[in-house]
């Protein structure tokens, strides 16, 4: 199929043209996630290319809450970031929902005291 090819012209230089373009790795990560993972508007992808030696596209699917990551690189790069960025997301996702249980916990907390007065 011809629409998993990349659409963006700033290859890095550790990519090989084509042989790297042909067959990305894909996996979908939550969209509200995408911040603690890439950084706000993607901040962090370059850095994160940097250290896999990788490239990376990401293309938001129709239901909008899931964002499809593509993964470009050699096969052990490719393979490797996407192992790096699903165990990166899966970090994110538990730490938030730790975050909404405190937060959880501390609305009940408040309940409970304003049923004591």
């Amino acid at each position: 199929e011809m629409e998993s090819h990349p659409t963006r012209t700033d290859i890095p230089p550790w990519v090989k043209i084509p042989e790297d373009l042909q067959d990305p790795e894909v996996f979908q990560v939550q969209t509200p996630l995408l911040n603690s993972l890439f950084g706000p508007q993607g901040s962090r992808i370059p850095y994160i290319e940097q250290v896999s030696q990788a490239m990376f596209e990401l293309k938001t699917l129709e239901s909008s809450e899931l964002t499809e990551v593509l993964v470009y690189g050699s096969h052990n790069n490719k393979l490797r970031a996407k192992w790096m960025l699903q165990s990166m997301a899966e970090r994110c996702r538990l730490r938030q929902e730790r975050g909404m249980l405190k937060l959880e916990e501390a609305m009940k907390t408040l309940e409970l005291g304003q049923c004591e007065r």
